[in-house]
């Protein structure tokens, strides 16, 4: 088994809804998304998914986020920004674009400041 993993990043605010504190304000991070892909096996040139296009795919499904308020855009129009359920929505979208034989989404983290943030995986 191998693990195949990329960083990248996007710019949004959020405001966490129901919390008591400053943090239900409106505010911006620059986030980060540390996507693991596991591949059981390499190809032909000894790749088990091409960074590239699972960079690519990551930022196309980020850039419905970026330089935008998160709050307003589905599914955290009803459901609260955090970086838990961002990780899981990012998992979710991202399974479906690059699950199959041989690559399969393992763990989706996303981080709200170097040293916090919130992982999903299954």
């Amino acid at each position: 088994m191998y693990e195949v993993t990329v960083k990248t990043g996007f710019s949004a605010a959020h405001q966490l809804r129901h919390y008591e504190g400053k943090y239900e304000n409106l505010h911006g991070h620059n986030w980060t998304a540390i996507v693991t892909v596991e591949a059981k096996e390499l190809d032909k040139i000894g790749v088990g998914i091409d960074f590239v296009v699972l960079k690519k795919n990551v930022d196309e499904i980020l850039s419905r986020l970026d330089y935008k308020n998160i709050n307003e855009i589905p599914p955290f129009d009803t459901q609260n920004p955090s970086a838990e359920n961002i990780a899981r929505w990012l998992f979710k979208e991202l399974s479906g674009k690059v699950n199959g034989g041989n690559a399969c989404v393992k763990r989706v983290e996303i981080k709200e400041f170097d040293d916090c943030g919130a992982a999903y995986f299954e």
